[in-house]
């Protein structure tokens, strides 16, 4: 394998465990926030209504991060993804080399 394919090789390795770890993330969201809502649905008193914040609140709070955790996972690829990389790569070598032109002149 060469080197330019082992990078890519790792990359992708490296992208499939953060894809991996948000849908861990997720079914465990599910699950747990299944699991209390449930809970709290069957401890309300009679004439209570199920829509009281303290019955989502943490399926709420917990959303908010997972949300923070499934942009961090998918839209990097979209906004700094491998061509934004590739063009701030090239931009960089071409401002080192622009920079060695003038100090050898």
């Amino acid at each position: 394998m060469t080197p330019d394919e082992q990078f890519a090789y790792d990359a992708a390795v490296k992208r499939v465990k953060k894809i991996k770890g948000f849908y861990s993330h997720l079914l465990v969201y599910v699950i747990v926030n299944l699991l209390l809502i449930v809970t709290q649905v069957q401890g309300l008193e009679e004439g209570e209504s199920l829509w009281q914040f303290r019955v989502f609140s943490t399926a709420f709070f917990w959303g908010i991060g997972l949300v923070a955790h499934g942009l961090s996972v998918f839209i990097p690829e979209y906004f700094l993804g491998k061509e934004w990389e590739n063009r701030k790569i090239k931009a960089f070598m071409e401002e080192e080399q622009r920079q060695q032109g003038k100090s050898q002149s």
